[in-house]
């Protein structure tokens, strides 16, 4: 039984594509070249995969950099406290050397 022809022209659209694939399928050497695109296919799809975890990756990366310009924008209060305790452990250190 004979399928009604489409009118809308993506339905047209999909019919020709359809015919074009059946013929491709007929035609010498046609394995290969299917072969082949669903290698790219693959291929594509595990690019994608990988897009995705870059943007992931850029989204903390911004959050960090937002979190260090914050912390970097904290003023002389914390660059004081890093320094006065990198000044405690040097002393410390200084005096658990024994004396030569």
């Amino acid at each position: 039984m004979a399928q009604p022809r489409r009118t809308d022209l993506l339905g047209r659209l999909a019919d020709i594509s359809e015919e074009a694939i059946q013929r491709l399928q007929e035609a010498p050497g046609a394995d290969r070249v299917i072969g082949t695109l669903n290698t790219v296919r693959d291929r594509v799809d595990e690019l994608q995969r990988r897009v995705r975890g870059l943007e992931d990756l850029e989204r903390r990366l911004a959050a960090l950099e937002r979190k260090v310009d914050k912390l970097s924008k904290g003023g002389p209060a914390a660059t004081a406290r890093r320094g006065t305790k990198a000044a405690g452990a040097k002393t410390a250190a200084a005096e658990k050397k024994p004396a030569a």
